[in-house]
């Protein structure tokens, strides 16, 4: 039984993008060690007008372990959904923003990130697992 969706996306953009290798020390120093980076999500939404809501998913890839060599990497993505008339419990309105939409965008969002990436130099990376986002509401929530 497929669920009809409760929202329609109107538009998607790259709101920002950016990668910051300071030096060329650091760029080799990031090459030996990118594979330790991670990916860290934000996810903040805004209702703008007429069940419109804005959403920013922000993919920052950093190095946890506070070298005093890093690289930054981080894309902020716009999504603009409608949402349907009869989404009127805030919990619904929240699983659409942090699981529905997010699935729906992931696989551009993920281009668009390693586009960045290869092309910053780092061109051996790859996101092992798609992100869970059903898993990280769940998580969030209950």
């Amino acid at each position: 039984m497929t669920m009809t969706e409760k929202f329609k996306i109107l538009g998607q953009y790259i709101k920002d993008m950016s990668s910051e290798t300071p030096d060329v020390e650091t760029f080799l120093f990031v090459k030996d060690n990118i594979s330790k980076y991670q990916l860290g999500i934000d996810i903040t939404s805004k209702a703008i007008k007429n069940k419109m809501i804005e959403i920013h998913t922000t993919f920052k890839f950093q190095d946890k372990e506070n070298n005093k060599k890093t690289s930054h990497f981080e894309i902020i993505y716009a999504t603009i959904i409608k949402v349907d008339d009869d989404v009127k419990e805030k919990k619904e309105l929240e699983k659409i923003i942090l699981c529905d939409v997010q699935n729906k965008i992931y696989p551009h969002l993920e281009k668009c990130f390693l586009n960045l990436l290869h092309n910053s130099g780092y061109d051996g990376i790859n996101f092992d697992k798609k992100v869970d986002f059903e898993n990280l509401y769940n998580q969030k929530f209950n």
